[in-house]
Parts: structure tokens; sequence; C-alpha cells
């Protein structure tokens, strides 16, 4: 009886150091497992599933036998059972080609001297067979590690609409056969523009995250899209786009520390800190625009989006004239609501507030359920004077905003003018 005593005890001692260990593992892990089994079984549902049977495996096993010398590990070999297991179960398979999966575990040689199960995966998941919605889903969701939501939130649809495309994404690259290894040189071109999309829509769920739940900033979402944007570029040295996509990020991810206050407020671009800046990231991601801008070829979207952060984190100000002539270029290539709203408050901060605001406007029918719509121009009416329609700008967008650190910024923004409105009154 005490000896179940002291078992219970030790087993509710070690659970929350089991629990952090687990969230690490699944912070960490996720991908490289499931793109480990993806690559052996060549079956996405099997991978997702195994892994997170692995998972649940851990998360009943490590508070009782404490946490594993090398939990990556641990949970890749779990998980690969698991997959095992279950083919064996299917009674449907035939035999020969159940017992030749269970012991086919070779891959075509890597393109170059890239060998990388993430990487892989991110071009399995770009194949072109798959529409480009789909593409960047299945890859934030199979290499991401993304919940559903997360990247319902990315595309602006609802959960439902996202997981059926995820489930169709899935069965149509089984259905067609699609190979599990890197493409062919000749292929990598046709394939690169949906990867550094991933990439992109990766590094900004990690940025400003859309879950209220979750931390303002998930440094590992961040971390992982810049690295896998630097082996993206180490397979294609002269894409100039996939050079743009390194540099956007870094220079983005410079600003972090300055990003978020420490009371969990965000805090925009031109009241951060820029001593907390990143200086040795925004010093390589300079380096690699000027590298763009010496090669003479015209400019692609991201390299366009990356001259832009490196206007905005040269010098002490924004020069917001050049970050308005950098749009214009940047609207003959993607002249979608996203980009006009991001040109429109840069017509407004470079001083003509009553255009912006007209460009703002012109923009509702497209972006009325998008919250930096709602926010981009509660601000410019705020700094117009016009406080009650800012006020209800501001709640329309706090209305909209999942990420925590923007709620609150927002509400002390909406706040801060409606007692500035009232002082107004009183004098």
């Amino acid at each position: 009886m005490q000896r179940a005593r002291d078992d219970g005890a030790d087993r509710d001692a070690r659970a929350p150091d089991a629990r952090d260990a687990l969230t690490r593992a699944h912070r960490d892990e996720w991908p490289r497992v499931v793109a480990t089994l993806a690559k052996r079984f060549a079956n996405l549902d099997l991978a997702e599933e195994s892994a997170a049977e692995a998972f649940a495996a851990a998360a009943e096993r490590w508070p009782a036998e404490g946490i594993p010398p090398n939990p990556g590990g641990w949970l890749t070999t779990t998980a690969t059972r698991k997959a095992i297991d279950s083919i064996r179960r299917e009674s449907t398979r035939d035999a020969r080609y159940r017992e030749a999966l269970l012991v086919n575990d070779t891959q075509p040689e890597p393109l170059g001297a890239i060998d990388d199960d993430r990487l892989r995966l991110i071009f399995v998941c770009c194949h072109p067979a798959l529409a480009m919605n789909a593409r960047v889903a299945l890859t934030l969701r199979m290499v991401g590690g993304l919940s559903v939501p997360e990247i319902a939130s990315a595309f602006l649809v609802h959960d439902t609409t996202m997981g059926a495309r995820l489930t169709r994404a899935k069965a149509k690259i089984a259905a067609a056969g699609i190979p599990f290894r890197l493409p062919d040189a000749d292929d990598v071109p046709r394939r690169v523009s949906g990867v550094l999309a991933v990439l992109f829509l990766i590094f900004n769920e990690g940025y400003l995250a859309s879950n209220a739940d979750s931390a303002p900033v998930r440094d590992d979402l961040t971390g992982e899209a810049i690295r896998l944007a630097r082996l993206v570029r180490q397979l294609l040295p002269l894409d100039g786009e996939v050079s743009g996509m390194l540099a956007l990020l870094l220079l983005i991810d410079a600003r972090r520390a300055a990003r978020v206050s420490p009371s969990g407020e965000l805090v925009p671009l031109a009241e951060q800190d820029r001593r907390l800046w990143n200086t040795v990231q925004i010093a390589e991601g300079h380096a690699l625009v000027r590298e763009r801008l010496a090669s003479g070829q015209a400019p692609g979207r991201y390299q366009l989006l990356a001259a832009i952060n490196a206007v905005h984190t040269d010098g002490d100000a924004t020069d917001w004239a050049q970050v308005v002539a950098l749009y214009d270029q940047l609207l003959t290539l993607d002249p979608s609501p996203i980009v006009r709203l991001n040109r429109a408050i840069a017509v407004g901060e470079s001083g003509d507030l009553e255009a912006g605001l007209a460009l703002i406007d012109d923009l509702e029918p497209d972006l009325s359920e998008y919250h930096a719509f709602h926010a981009a121009r509660a601000h410019v009416l705020s700094r117009l004077g016009r406080s009650a329609a800012s006020r209800d700008a501001y709640d329309a967008a706090i209305g909209l905003a999942g990420n925590a650190a923007e709620v609150a910024f927002l509400t002390r923004r909406r706040d801060e003018g409606a007692v500035d409105a009232e002082n107004v009154k009183r004098t």
C-alpha cells in the first residue's frame, strides 16, 4: 500500500515536467516525426495518424516512466511501430504489397547535397497536381504542425472548409501516386512558388499568432520558416525570389524582440525600441536585398516585400514615400486587396491621410471580415479627429482579431481615442 502511494506521488511529481517535455517535443519534433514516416510509408494519413498516436502514448507513459533521453527518437520509433501495426491490421491490402511497404525504407538520391525529410515533405505537399491553396494548407499542417483552426484563420475560411480541403489534398496525393522524394532539378523552379507561399504563411502565423490561446509570437514557427528558407536557398542559390524570401523573413523577424511589450501588448513599428532589433539579421537581410538589386533582374513579389522591409529597418525612421513607390511596383505583380491595403496605409503615413482613408474605404467589399482593414481605418480616422467613427472601426477590428497582443493594443488605442474626445468636449 505504501509503495503504491509512493509510486503515485512520484508520478504526480513527474507530471509537470512530462507535460512541459511533451509540449516542447510537439513543437520541435512533430514535423520530423511526420516527415520521417511519410518518407518511409508514402502515406500522409498514416504518417499523421501514427504521429498523433505516438504523442498520445507519450502523454500516458512519460509521467509514469519518466522522460526518455531522446524524446524525438522515442516518438519516431513509437510512431513507426504504430504505423506498422496499422498496416498489418488492414486486411484489404494485398499481403505482398503490405510486406513490401513494411521493409521499404529507400528513397532516390537527394538533389544536390540537401537531404532533409521536412524539405522533402514540403515539395511533396507542393506538387503541381494540387491547387495552390491546397499545397499551402497541406504543408502548414503536415510540416508546420499548425492546427486546422490556425490554417483556416490564415486563409480566412471556416474550420470545416479547411478540414475538407486538407482531406481532399491528401486523397489526391494518394490517388495520383505522387512520389515522396525531392523533385528533379528541372522540376524545382515550377514548384518553388508554392514552397515560398508555404514558408511565408508559416512565418506569419508564428510572428503574429492567430490563436488567442497561444503565445502572441511563436518563435518555433518563425525559426522553422527561416531554417527551411535557408535550406531552399541552398537548393536554389540563384533564384531571386528564394533569396528575397529569406531576406524578407530575416528583416521582419529582426524586429521580434520589440514587437510585444512586457505587458503583452503589440507595439507598432513607429513606437518600437530599435535598440532591441537584431542587427545581425538586419545586416544579412540588407545584404541579400542589395545582392538582388545588383543582379539587374526584375524583382519578384518577395524581393519587393524584402525591399520594403529594408526601408523600414534603414535608419531611425521609415521613408514612407519610398515604401509607396515600392508598393506601386508590387501592385503590377500582385494587385490583391492585402497589397492594396498596405499601399493605402503607406499613402496615409506619407502625409496624405484623406487619400489614404479613401483608398482604404475602397477595399471594404473585399476586406470587411479582415481585422487589419478595420484597424488601419480606425487609426487614420483617429488621426483625422473623427473619434466616433474611429471607435466603431476599432470595435470591429477587436471583434475580428485573434491575437491577444493585438487585441490589447487595439483596445488601448480605442480607449485613448475615447478619452481624447471626452477631453475635447470638456474644453
